[in-house]
């Protein structure tokens, strides 16, 4: 039996290749450097620590929404920014109830919602009460505290959305080799567990009959944690066969220099970062401790990499596009630490007494900055499908 001539060139099953790329002007797909989402993602955090004005806020959920929207992958680290979402909605409702149980008292001027019974503590509990009367303001003072917070978990969501945690692996210095390995691994158990249930429901979906109550429950956990154990045996052989976890070159003296490098370098970061925040503090605790814990730790982190030698199949590149999105983050950042051109107050709008919140025009257009990473970003790569070639009567 003989094949045709078109049916030659690609077996069955083959991936089908692209034709010859034509962008028409536009740029090509590919993956854009997981170090410049996480300081984007970072930046922005650091953004939304500083205020706590809804309007901004939910500003800033709509940018994620956006940039996720259209840069993120096929992967399954890419599916759990829903959950990342749950999960901020969870702590603003837990943020309200705790406000609402530990009562703070109310003004004259409150808006009284309702009272919640009054319970009597001891007196080595003064001060906190439980129950008693809740007013709008502090439901609304609270809620926008969970807010703030409900954010920055969005922005750690983002960067575990759209970075590969196991592409950045590949960028840390050798000194935090063994850490960045047990943070890739538990970054990855999320999305992981994410998949797992995906599976696990899609097959209850085609059985026939549904259960409820607790039996569904254990339906679903068991074939999870089963799925995320044989998950880790599969790792766990992988990575030792790879070489991870070996011991190295590197003396026992070389070892102790880098540990007393690195705790000396991080307490006098901790020291620098006291001494600028407080300005009753010593001038010495400041800048000067400030560089020279960056000095100390640079050096720790330089002698520990000698001892791990690693070999980087095709490394990620870093061109314009990365030094855009960074840079859109870091910008926000900046702008909004630093005080120009707006009053510092439209950031932490009062609720007391109850006002609208203003837009700060510079605040929101720094946000509106943060969004444009989602077309300075290159589109990322779609998968490629697998097609079979047409059978012929010869061929069969």
């Amino acid at each position: 039996m003989t094949r045709t001539a078109a049916a030659r060139p690609q077996e069955a099953g083959a991936p089908v290749s692209a034709p010859g790329p034509d962008t028409g002007g536009r740029r090509l797909p590919r993956t854009l450097h997981p170090l410049a989402w996480w300081i984007w993602a970072l930046a922005l955090a650091t953004a939304v620590s500083r205020t706590n004005n809804p309007l901004l806020l939910f500003l800033v959920l709509a940018v994620l929404g956006y940039v996720i929207t259209v840069r993120r992958t096929e992967a399954p680290w890419a599916r759990g920014f829903k959950y990342y979402l749950c999960l901020a909605l969870t702590v603003v409702a837990i943020r309200v109830v705790f406000r609402a149980v530990f009562a703070t008292g109310m003004r004259p001027t409150d808006h009284h919602l309702f009272s919640l019974p009054r319970i009597p503590t001891p007196d080595w509990y003064a001060g906190i009460q439980l129950g008693g009367p809740v007013s709008l303001e502090a439901l609304l003072s609270a809620a926008t505290d969970g807010l703030r917070l409900a954010c920055m978990l969005c922005c750690i969501g983002a960067a575990n959305t759209l970075a590969n945690p196991k592409r950045a692996l590949r960028v840390l210095p050798g000194a935090l080799y063994e850490l960045g390995v047990a943070v890739t691994v538990s970054i990855s158990v999320a999305p992981q567990l994410v998949q797992s249930v995906q599976r696990v429901s899609r097959a209850r979906r085609l059985r026939a009959g549904r259960n409820k109550g607790l039996k569904v429950l254990r339906g679903i956990v068991v074939p999870v944690l089963e799925d995320a154990l044989e998950r880790s045996l599969r790792l766990a052989a992988a990575m030792d066969s790879r070489g991870y976890g070996r011991a190295g070159s590197a003396t026992r003296g070389s070892r102790r220099l880098t540990g007393a490098l690195m705790l000396a370098g991080m307490c006098g970061l901790c020291a620098g970062a006291y001494g600028l925040l407080d300005p009753t503090a010593p001038k010495l605790l400041g800048l000067p401790a400030l560089a020279a814990g960056s000095v100390l730790c640079l050096a720790g982190l330089r002698l520990g990499g000698r001892r791990v030698t690693r070999t980087t199949y095709r490394p990620d590149p870093w061109r314009f596009a990365e030094w855009a999105v960074a840079g859109c983050g870091v910008l926000t950042a900046v702008l909004l630490f630093g005080n120009v051109g707006y009053d510092p107050a439209a950031l932490n709008p009062s609720y007391y007494p109850l006002t609208w919140p203003t837009l700060p025009p510079v605040p929101a257009a720094a946000i509106l900055l943060a969004g444009a990473a989602g077309f300075l970003a290159p589109p990322p790569a779609k998968p490629v499908p697998y097609v079979s070639a047409p059978r012929t009567e010869e061929a069969a």
